[in-house]
């Protein structure tokens, strides 16, 4: 409908709804420490509150895509978004940590329809031209405001109305989207009729799950168990590989990954989402349980962070453009692995000023550079086939590894925690900081990958989890 004057209204509508399932991803991280002191949880178990979310919305982002292009994308969102705002009341009414940690992975399976559904809308609400141009940039900061504002918004919600009411406040989102979809937006399917590769869905889905639940567990159980484990999610992902194989209509065409920019891309995105939310994860927990500080209070520390990613992220998109986002990765990387240094000096009586301020400022720099040049890279040399797999396939990427990332510093900082008291926690804290060094081998590998070049074209829409 490109004279159609609703169509500014259906992207707003639309923007909203990218917004919320962004910032729910990021929001929750501000009220973990609140969650674990009125629900039970297991050593660690905590962090499958923002990782459940995160599993679920990564694991089965592609297989929403699909099912959004075969059954309709307004029909399809508005089911999602039915299933998002029931698993948000579920998740504020929570009684026990278990039942928090379900209705946050129900979340994350709407999310995952979501997310496509509503993308799909935008591209086909504004077909080509600069209309599109204009939507696609809209729709990009929308969702990079979403993955920044977790702390500001989550920091005053929870401090003045309860943790519950970072769940409760999807509710009204969802109805007013709802009633107005079939109003604002037009429905529509992909070509061709394709299958589902259900099978490939969850297979992967479950690999990741038994590779975090894996690492959780790795700091009580036995080698052994940890050993058995690591396997069983090897042997699962191997089955995924078989399956897209002989799939007549595979969740990923392993084609795909033929394309060293591809890969180099997808691992780079995945060292961000391990490190943003990984880092995000053990700072929450430093600043209130520590250092005692309010939610409202952790939420303006944090501030400098997505003030730095924003900023870092318009830096790094005019810098691919002239040297290419190999060298914009590979610096942004140690930028982020000296800021990550930085924070491992914090101690129990840390000024704000003297070392968290700086460290923030360095981590955040680097994170909003390099997820653009790692996006760009990752979405340059696809064919135009394969575009929305391979789009779908850079979001999935950044999410698994805010799972991934969250699960490994927490169990770094268990690990190397033999107390409750600020000194002995901080001692934890202290050390998975320093771990975030690890997550930045793995990118500097991923721009290895990349080839060099003098220039980089950017592809219309490069939408990041940052």
């Amino acid at each position: 409908m490109p004279n159609d004057p609703k169509r500014w209204f259906a992207l707003a509508l639309l923007c909203l709804t990218g917004f919320m399932i962004i910032l729910d991803a990021s929001i929750v991280l501000v009220a973990v420490p609140s969650i674990e002191r009125e629900l039970t949880f297991s050593a660690g178990g905590v962090q499958w509150v923002p990782s459940g979310y995160a599993l679920m919305f990564g694991g089965l982002l592609l297989l929403g895509g699909r099912v959004s292009d075969l059954l309709g994308r307004r029909r399809v969102l508005i089911a999602g978004l039915i299933l998002f705002a029931a698993s948000s009341l579920l998740c504020g009414f929570a009684w026990t940590g278990d039942a928090l940690v379900v209705a946050r992975g129900l979340q994350g399976i709407a999310a995952a329809v979501l997310a496509p559904s509503a993308l799909s809308i935008v591209m086909t609400t504004f077909p080509d031209g600069a209309d599109r141009n204009k939507a696609l940039g809209i729709w990009g900061a929308t969702s990079g405001v979403g993955g920044t504002a977790g702390s500001l918004i989550g920091g005053p919600v929870t401090d003045g109305l309860g943790w519950q009411w970072i769940f409760f406040i999807n509710v009204p989102v969802c109805v007013l989207v709802i009633a107005l979809a079939p109003v604002l937006l037009k429905d529509s399917r992909g070509p061709g009729r394709r299958g589902f590769d259900l099978a490939g869905a969850v297979t992967v889905t479950a690999a990741l799950i038994v590779l975090v639940y894996a690492v959780i567990e790795a700091p009580a159980s036995s080698a052994a168990r940890t050993t058995l484990l690591a396997l069983a999610a090897i042997a699962l992902f191997a089955l995924f590989v078989l399956i897209e194989k002989r799939s007549a209509a595979p969740l990923v065409p392993l084609r795909i990954f033929r394309s060293r920019a591809v890969v180099g891309g997808n691992l780079i995105g995945m060292t961000w989402g391990m490190a943003a939310f990984g880092l995000s994860f053990v700072y929450t927990q430093y600043a209130q349980l520590a250092l005692g500080a309010s939610a409202i209070r952790y939420g303006l520390m944090s501030s400098v962070l997505a003030a730095a990613a924003v900023g870092g992220s318009i830096a790094g998109q005019n810098l691919v453009t002239r040297v290419g986002p190999r060298p914009v990765a590979a610096v942004s990387l140690i930028l982020a692995g000296l800021g990550s240094t930085v924070m491992s000096l914090l101690s129990a009586s840390s000024g704000y000023f003297e070392v968290a301020f700086w460290g923030l400022i360095l981590f955040g720099t680097g994170l909003g550079a390099g997820s653009v040049a790692g996006s760009i890279a990752a979405l340059s040399e696809v064919a135009e086939q394969d575009s929305g797999v391979a789009s779908g396939l850079q979001n999935a990427s950044f999410q698994i590894g805010g799972a991934m990332g969250i699960a490994i510093l927490s169990a770094v900082a268990v690990g190397h925690t033999d107390g409750l008291t600020p000194a002995a926690l901080v001692s934890g804290y202290q050390v998975a900081f320093a771990a975030c060094w690890a997550f930045v081998a793995v990118g500097l590998v991923g721009a290895g990958l990349l080839v060099s070049r003098k220039r980089a074209a950017v592809p219309e829409s490069v939408t990041t989890g940052v």
